[in-house]
């Protein structure tokens, strides 16, 4: 379902970690893709700001998936949804 989701909300995501830092701080995010074969140290900070900031955070299997599902060529360790 979470491929999906990131497919039909394409005009409304951030893609990469600075970018979903960014839009979180300035509270733009409602919910945040996390790829479970990223490397923890690019997502931990994410993960841990969600946690604080209670934004949910839900984690898929693929960063090639979660980026082809996002349009783009490369894979995507991080994708936000604005609000």
């Amino acid at each position: 379902m979470s491929y999906e989701k990131v497919t039909q909300l394409k005009n409304r995501i951030v893609i990469g970690t600075k970018q979903t830092l960014k839009a979180m701080i300035n509270g733009e995010v409602s919910e945040i893709f996390i790829a479970a074969d990223a490397e923890k140290h690019i997502t931990q900070k994410v993960a841990d700001l969600a946690e604080e900031l209670g934004i949910p955070c839900q984690q898929v299997d693929s960063k090639r998936k979660l980026g082809k599902a996002a349009g783009v060529e490369v894979g995507a360790s991080i994708i936000a949804v604005k609000k």
